[in-house]
């Protein structure tokens, strides 16, 4: 019995220093994105099963490199964090609406969602990942990824004051994303 709790013991030892040591490989590169910020890289698992015209749109946006250099101009400790807005203030965008792709999928912590105004087919380039569960938010804004590593980096964004609605003085930015199918 020693020998097999003691062979047991070794070969999760083994699998467990294999899975720490070794680079996450994306499930579906094509559908991954790589959001690097200024604190380190946040992996995105997009979800075109929930959402397949605003991954669509995501992705071509960050071929064209739109949301490098954008901010996340509001966080709110213990809520989200919101970017993707090229004023840096929350009032712009892409120029393209997208139709919303509401799901029964929660928001729970790290999920990735579209940012929109009261009109809900007025999303467009502004996304937010939530921090925590946030019921009230379900099937009322458009789930299109999950990060699945780097939270702790969106963790970190600098706060913004919930007197002024979380908008950040000097916010962090985005340096790059990236889909990672693309990456050399």
């Amino acid at each position: 019995m020693r020998r097999i709790s003691a062979l047991f013991l070794s070969l999760f030892l083994v699998a467990a220093m294999t899975s720490a040591s070794a680079p996450a490989q994306s499930a579906d590169p094509e559908n991954t994105l790589y959001m690097d910020l200024e604190d380190g890289r946040v992996v995105i698992e997009m979800r075109p099963d929930l959402a397949p015209k605003h991954v669509a749109r995501i992705k071509e946006l960050v071929r064209q490199k739109f949301y490098d250099g954008l901010v996340f101009h509001r966080v709110i400790g213990g809520f989200m964090a919101q970017g993707g807005d090229p004023d840096g203030n929350g009032t712009g965008g892409s120029g393209v609406n997208i139709p919303a792709e509401f799901s029964s999928e929660p928001h729970v912590r790290g999920t990735v969602s579209m940012a929109r105004s009261s009109n809900p087919n007025s999303g467009d380039s502004q996304f937010f990942i939530v921090y925590a569960r946030s019921q009230w938010l379900d099937g009322q804004y458009t789930v299109w990824g999950k990060v699945t590593e780097g939270m702790e980096h969106v963790g970190n964004l600098k706060r913004g004051s919930r007197t002024n609605n979380g908008l950040v003085a000097e916010p962090d930015k985005i340096v790059r994303m990236q889909v990672a199918v693309d990456v050399k």
